[in-house]
């Protein structure tokens, strides 16, 4: 059983910690039996890849891409755009809301 990921695809986050700390991005994807989510523009890692023969790999050379980040380095920023915590919250409808712990104001 995985744990519940308080961000999801699309959230704007915050490094807090590592190599890429202070470095903010959009989450691309999450990746919850890793715990891990891949953020666009932080932990850039470069990939060497060999020429091949079909169309799609006719030019080798060095790829730039995102590797995946632990969620635990990640921090959500609210839409005042300052990292919080995330506190989940029943809504009167009966949904489980995400909500700010700094401004109360729930995360879209």
């Amino acid at each position: 059983m995985t744990k519940k990921l308080k961000i999801r695809k699309g959230d704007n986050v915050v490094v807090i910690s590592g190599n890429s700390k202070g470095q903010r991005g959009r989450v691309l994807e999450v990746i919850p039996k890793k715990e891990t989510a891949i953020v666009e523009g932080v932990n850039i890692m470069s990939r060497h890849l060999k020429a091949g023969r079909d169309a799609q790999q006719k030019d080798g050379g060095i790829i730039k891409k995102e590797a995946p980040i632990k969620i635990s380095k990640l921090m959500l920023v609210d839409a005042s755009g300052t990292p919080t915590r995330v506190g989940r919250q029943v809504a009167n409808d009966g949904k489980i809301i995400r909500i700010s712990k700094k401004s109360g104001e729930e995360i879209k």
